[in-house]
């Protein structure tokens, strides 16, 4: 089984492992105790501090630990907001970000702060004069990713950075998914990350706070970590995450021009392999080991099944393979195809010929898929010059499948009026549009759902 979903989790690295079992019997005591045991496990933690520290570029003091990534998300954002009420209650966050930091700007917004939510490119990065457009004299706090987890797009975080430093505002920055790579440039105020996306056991987050930016803690006063964080921490785990991050960034430089390697040859293949396929993020600006395309005319969730019963474990951001029914926040931003999305994150010391194998396999798996689908005859009355296309009641991708079967129909010039009810339909039908080389019109009320007008505007019906 080639597991491609390392952006969601990466395996235990063999030194966490190692680390692990190791510091199970020296650092299970309660550090904050004078008796040796104690001692012992004061230790094992400071080193780790020193070591993560070292990683990040800051002070062993500014380095707290938290019980998960989220965790370090929630407090960082929460305590910088409050710790700078005085200056006024907004915050900006960028479309794309983690979940962890849309939820934070969500129960901020929802006690009465303001939020502006920057847009991004349809390569999936933000433009820094927006962010600076954005700040405000009452911006409390900033926050932006490093690398984006979906579709690996790297972030200008030191154009923001210095934008936000001009005007005397912090700027957290998720690390996560970049941290195991290499330092985060410099000039934020505020880092997050989480071990498990670089090897380390789950169940640890990581909390940087600069010297000088106001901070309050949210919560009862704790004695442990600088007052930042509750509870008793797991410093085995907490010492195998740091072996593990010092491991990977070891290793960094060598497998990055590796897998950049690995990941180009899947850009590059993919659209030659299998027609109707959509390439998104970033090409120069992204991480070494994730890969996202997006599939016409196929449902995610099958998709994703079959692979993994070829023998593939990869992720995806549409809508149907979500608890929601909603296309991912990331590629909804964007504006690209959700259906049939697939990410690839690769892990290190993937080989070669498993992603040539994935490759052999993928072309027939989403013929496969679209062949299931069995897309049902769309209801097609003709009005002057324009098609009629009835989805009401079916979930994408049937719709597009829908007008693509009647677009061979439609003159130069004349229209398709696709009615559904799906929301998926508001990204996947200007996405085709954009493949095809035709006009989205734009969309419009109708007695059920909603009316996506789609013009012909070029006589080829391949993609461009």
């Amino acid at each position: 089984m080639a597991f491609f979903d390392v952006a969601s989790g990466a395996p235990l690295h063999p030194v966490a492992r190692q680390a692990l079992l190791a510091s199970l019997d020296e650092g299970w005591a309660d550090p904050g105790r004078l008796y040796r045991e104690g001692r012992r496990a004061r230790l094992l933690l400071d080193a780790a501090r020193e070591a993560a520290a070292e990683a990040v570029g800051c002070r062993a003091d500014e380095v707290v630990f938290t019980s998960s990534g989220t965790r370090a998300v929630h407090d960082g954002v929460a305590g910088a907001l409050a710790g700078r009420r005085r200056v006024g209650r907004h915050l900006i966050v960028s479309a794309v970000e983690h979940s962890s930091v849309l939820h934070s700007a969500d129960a901020f917004e929802a006690g009465g702060g303001a939020v502006t939510r920057v847009g991004v490119s349809r390569a999936g990065a933000v433009d820094p004069s927006a962010y600076a457009e954005a700040l405000r004299t009452d911006t409390a706090l900033a926050c932006l990713q490093s690398a984006n987890h979906e579709v690996g797009t790297v972030q200008p975080v030191a154009e923001v950075a210095g934008a936000c430093r001009a005007a005397g505002v912090p700027l957290l920055v998720d690390a996560a998914q970049s941290l195991g790579w290499g330092p985060v440039p410099e000039g934020w105020s505020l880092l997050t990350a989480s071990a498990h996306k670089w090897g380390g056991p789950s169940g640890v987050g990581l909390l940087v706070v600069r010297k000088g930016v106001r901070f309050a803690a949210q919560g009862p006063g704790e004695e442990r970590e600088s007052g930042r964080v509750s509870g008793f921490g797991n410093i085995p785990a907490i010492v195998a995450s740091v072996a593990a991050l010092r491991a990977v960034r070891a290793e960094a430089d060598a497998e990055a021009v590796r897998l950049r390697e690995l990941t180009e040859r899947i850009r590059a293949r993919v659209p030659r392999l299998v027609p109707d396929v959509e390439v998104v993020g970033d090409p120069e600006r992204r991480l070494p080991g994730i890969v996202t395309f997006s599939c016409l005319y196929v449902d995610g969730e099958v998709l994703l099944t079959e692979l993994d019963r070829a023998g593939f474990s990869v992720s995806s951001g549409s809508s149907c393979t979500s608890g929601t029914l909603t296309p991912s926040h990331v590629l909804k931003a964007m504006g690209v195809l959700s259906e049939g999305n697939v990410r690839v994150s690769l892990p290190s010391g993937v080989a070669s010929e498993e992603v040539d194998r994935f490759l052999e396999v993928l072309p027939g798996v989403v013929a496969g898929v679209r062949s299931q689908l069995g897309a049902p005859e769309p209801r097609v009355e003709e009005r002057a010059a324009e098609l009629v296309v009835d989805s009401l009641g079916k979930r994408c991708p049937i719709p597009v499948i829908e007008l693509a079967k009647v677009f061979p129909d439609v003159p130069l010039g004349g229209t398709v009026r696709v009615l559904s009810d799906d929301e998926a339909a508001r990204l996947d039908i200007p996405a085709w549009c954009e493949m095809r080389g035709q006009e989205y019109v734009g969309e419009e009320e109708a007695e059920r759902g909603t009316a996506y007008i789609v013009r012909r505007v070029s006589q080829s019906e391949g993609p461009r």
